[in-house]
């Protein structure tokens, strides 16, 4: 039904290392920091660099290799967007230079976002609206964190990824499992700059870890097994699971919680950290620069986090 045909991504030029933290938090050290989170170094969008700008940035690349003309229809998923309105996607698809025929919206979502984005892609594909799609994933998450947050500025970096979602009749027609559950929406929120809070001077990101890893370890086994149920398949026939890249110590739960054999399961945030809507993208590309993705693997994708959302589809590359 979907193919992916083509995946770029592009990282801030700031680096923000283990070493660069534990500066500023002597109690820290960087081999700590690694031991807990996975992160060696993280990308740090500059005060001017918006999602706007690394989306042309990965755009930029991914063009190189794909012919831009093809795109009729742009998706952007962020939750740091430049303007409240107008729709970052409709000042894409001025910049990229593509007809005004070309179909653009945002949505806003965060760790499930990619996969959301698929499946949205794949509705538009199908009632015929679109063939070749531009999905953006791009956020500034740093943007949002306290100088004095050292628990989060050690997980979060930026990023934006960019995929085309082809129509292609030759795939098969896997089904998405999503689900949705707002009762946790204070336990990772961006509380001021909206409209029920209008100050954005004091716009920063709270999230409250131990929830987070709670909610998760209750949800996303569930959806692994819906998501393998709905399609009629077993992990056996999953050549590689690839889940959002929140941090390796959750991570690594909940494989084993999943049962899911370690040389299926991969994780590359070592040099990224936590893009928030990118990592899975990111991951993808990684995975198929080493190799782990080749023609005719089957690809199971999972998202989840704020909201609370999540979501997982299966890819056939």
């Amino acid at each position: 039904m979907i193919n992916i045909a083509a995946i770029d991504y592009y990282l801030p030029e700031n680096i923000l290392t283990n070493e660069d933290i534990a500066k500023e938090f002597p109690e820290w050290n960087a081999e700590k920091i690694l031991a807990k989170i996975g992160v060696e170094s993280r990308h740090v969008a500059s005060e001017d660099e918006t999602p706007l700008d690394l989306a042309l940035g990965a755009c930029e690349k991914l063009f190189k290799t794909y012919d831009k003309n093809k795109i009729d229809f742009i998706l952007f998923c962020t939750q740091s967007p430049d303007y409240f309105l107008p729709t970052t996607a409709c000042i894409l698809q001025d910049k990229l230079g593509l007809p005004k025929t070309t179909g653009a919206l945002d949505f806003n979502l965060g760790c499930s976002g990619f996969v959301y984005g698929l499946a949205l892609a794949k509705g538009l594909i199908s009632i015929g609206l679109a063939k070749n799609i531009l999905l953006v994933t791009s956020e500034t998450y740093t943007k949002f964190l306290d100088k004095e947050d050292k628990s989060n500025r050690t997980i979060f970096g930026d990023g934006a990824a960019v995929t085309i979602v082809e129509k292609d009749d030759s795939k098969a027609d896997y089904q998405f499992s999503v689900g949705t559950d707002g009762g946790g929406f204070q336990n990772l929120i961006v509380k001021n700059g909206g409209a029920r809070h209008g100050s954005s001077e004091d716009a920063r990101l709270f999230m409250n870890g131990p929830e987070i890893f709670t909610f998760t370890i209750e949800n996303i086994p569930g959806l692994i097994n819906d998501t393998l149920s709905k399609n009629n398949l077993t992990l056996d026939d999953i050549d590689l699971v690839i889940f959002h890249q929140a941090n390796t110590y959750m991570l690594n739960y909940l494989r084993k919680k999943c049962g899911i054999p370690e040389e299926k399961f991969f994780i590359d945030m070592i040099h990224v950290g936590n893009t928030v809507s990118a990592t899975i993208p990111i991951a993808i590309k990684s995975a198929t620069d080493k190799g782990k993705i080749k023609q005719g693997s089957k690809v199971l994708v999972a998202g989840f986090g704020v909201g609370y959302s999540w979501a997982a589809g299966i890819l056939e590359f």
